[in-house]
């Protein structure tokens, strides 16, 4: 009888009784397996919840509607256990990464990451996956025992590793890193607990990374639709939405606008999941892995489009740069939000007392960069509506981001 909660997986899944286990150990849970819990602990930490708030494309007065960063990862969630459950791997870990992947997301989307990076840059610059990281091991204070969630190494493994390799067997950072170097956070514990930054990831954080593909471009075809911002007519320049586009009009030729958008983004997420569970079986059958570290060893991403789809999801993602996210609406609050994030983070350096008791405690006397860390840390952690009414305290006048 398999222990409670237990399901089918392929021999190359990653198995929940054997993890390699927790910086700090614990005993084992009678009605969870390793994996779910570590779940279970994303789901109801404070960076989880306050994903809400935060800004997909969008920012959060512009509709109830559009995605936010939780709507995200809930939709990236599903697609990952559909993956994970086709392909044979675990889907508990699956979702795990897929829920916890956007957690060092700072407010503003992408605008804020670029402006704390290029604030942090004298210090070791900024990234979300490193971020993560410093959230689910140190910043996320809610144990008795200790700092952070205590998850499994597979999970922080998946969590850091999901995009690739970070260095390669010289110990030189990969192209990802090659400018910058390794995030610092991510070196540092890395020192604690050898996460294995030469290799891939797991085929379940290969899973939750590609679901984050197809998640954002299905659902940034949507939101960018229904805001307006391009037409679905002008969607036909790219050939792989003109396909289906002409699938749909065919079998429906008097559908509604709304109809019409959902059944587009309901067929671009089959076909691309219909595609990665197609190519990833033959590169199974290649491979043949026998455990999950024959996929961490592969010299490939094993959970991967075949090279047509993936030509097409690179046209999707083309279009949706020039069209979406570089729009004249859109940069327009960028430039608002550039300057929110920048302002703050200013002010709390120059004045630490400006920021809460918590966040300013045990810092005098600190040195520059663990002062701006700590300013980082807590800018990155805002909700867009949390940074706006910093800054409106801080500051006469707040860009209204409109």
């Amino acid at each position: 009888m398999r222990p409670f909660g237990e399901r089918w997986r392929a021999p190359y899944a990653c198995d929940p009784g054997r993890s390699r286990g927790r910086l700090y150990p614990e005993a084992v849970s009678p009605t969870r397996s390793e994996f779910q819990r570590d779940r279970d602990r994303i789901i109801h930490s404070s960076a989880f919840r306050r994903l809400k708030h935060k800004t997909q494309v969008f920012v959060y007065h512009e509709g109830d509607h559009f995605r936010t960063r939780l709507t995200h990862t809930i939709e990236v969630s599903q697609i990952a256990r559909a993956l994970a459950r086709s392909l044979g791997f675990d889907e508990d870990l699956a979702e795990a990464l897929a829920l916890s992947h956007d957690l060092g997301h700072t407010p503003f989307g992408h605008t804020g990451e670029d402006v704390l990076d290029e604030c942090m840059r004298p210090f070791g610059g900024f990234d979300h996956n490193a971020q993560a990281l410093r959230i689910v091991t140190r910043l996320e204070h809610r144990y008795a025992d200790y700092d952070g969630l205590n998850l499994t190494w597979e999970t922080l493994e998946g969590l850091v590793k999901h995009n690739g390799p970070l260095i390669d067997a010289a110990g030189q950072p990969t192209v990802r890193y090659a400018e910058h170097g390794v995030p610092l956070a991510i070196l540092e514990y890395n020192a604690q607990q050898d996460l294995g930054l030469a290799t891939y990831a797991s085929g379940e954080a290969q899973t939750a990374a590609i679901a984050d593909d197809i998640a954002y471009d299905a659902h940034d075809i949507d939101d960018g639709l229904r805001a307006r911002l391009f037409g679905i007519e002008e969607l036909r320049d790219v050939p792989f939405l003109a396909e289906l586009l002409g699938e749909i009009d065919a079998r429906y030729p008097r559908l509604d606008e709304s109809r019409r958008i959902h059944e587009l983004t309901r067929r671009v997420i089959t076909r691309f999941v219909e595609d990665v569970v197609a190519e990833t079986d033959r590169r199974l059958s290649r491979l043949e892995p026998k455990a999950a570290d024959d996929i961490r060893g592969a010299n490939e991403t094993v959970v991967s489009f075949s090279e047509p789809m993936r030509q097409a999801e690179a046209s999707v993602k083309r279009f949706l740069y020039s069209h979406m996210y570089r729009h004249p609406d859109v940069m327009s609050v960028r430039r608002q939000a550039d300057d929110i994030v920048r302002d703050l983070f200013t002010r709390f350096k120059t004045d630490p007392s400006a920021m809460p008791e918590e966040w300013r405690a045990d810092l005098e006397g600190a040195d520059e960069p663990r002062l701006a860390r700590r300013v980082a840390d807590y800018i990155a952690g805002m909700t867009d509506r949390y940074a706006v009414l910093e800054h409106q305290r801080l500051f006469d006048v707040t860009p209204d981001l409109r």
